[in-house]
């Protein structure tokens, strides 16, 4: 599955909050831009406001996280739950859809695309008469890092 809107980021959430009687304030883009930014993309908003203060002192853990909930609502963002009581969020713009490998251990986190998984679960699904509209896999297990130091 594939969330295909055309343009940037910024302009998609500028175009829901204008619908939305809402403005792109600096403090949104910065965090926006942050966002998009990072290499790690399970970011809990504790995570990236860490980031962020760093950037802006004045930006606030609440706008942090009103901002991701914002970004999720207008389809920028996914959010993601892995078990452990921590919201994560995830880029969402133009991504292919994947899963997740899980430690249990120490939390690391690998995105997985396997086609064959895919044509599995859409099968398994209209054997059960069903018509996917979506799916979230989260695969549980140890690392070979946390296995090693075992």
């Amino acid at each position: 599955m594939q969330n295909n809107y055309l343009g940037s980021p910024e302009e998609k959430l500028a175009g829901y909050l204008s619908r939305k009687g809402m403005k792109l304030t600096s403090q949104r883009r910065l965090i926006l831009a942050e966002f998009y930014r990072g290499t790690e993309h399970h970011l809990s908003a504790e995570d990236l406001y860490q980031k962020l203060r760093v950037l802006d002192s004045s930006i606030g853990q609440a706008t942090v996280y009103r901002t991701l909930k914002l970004m999720r609502d207008a389809g920028l963002a996914r959010e993601l739950h892995f078990g452990d009581d921590v919201t994560r969020f995830e880029p969402y713009l133009n991504t292919i859809h994947h899963d997740h490998l899980i430690c249990e251990e120490c939390g690391k986190t690998v995105p997985v695309l396997d086609e064959h998984i895919e044509r599995l679960q859409s099968e398994l699904a209209e054997q059960h008469g069903f018509k996917l509209t979506s799916h979230r896999m989260y695969l549980y297990g140890i690392c070979l890092e946390c296995m090693e130091k075992k």
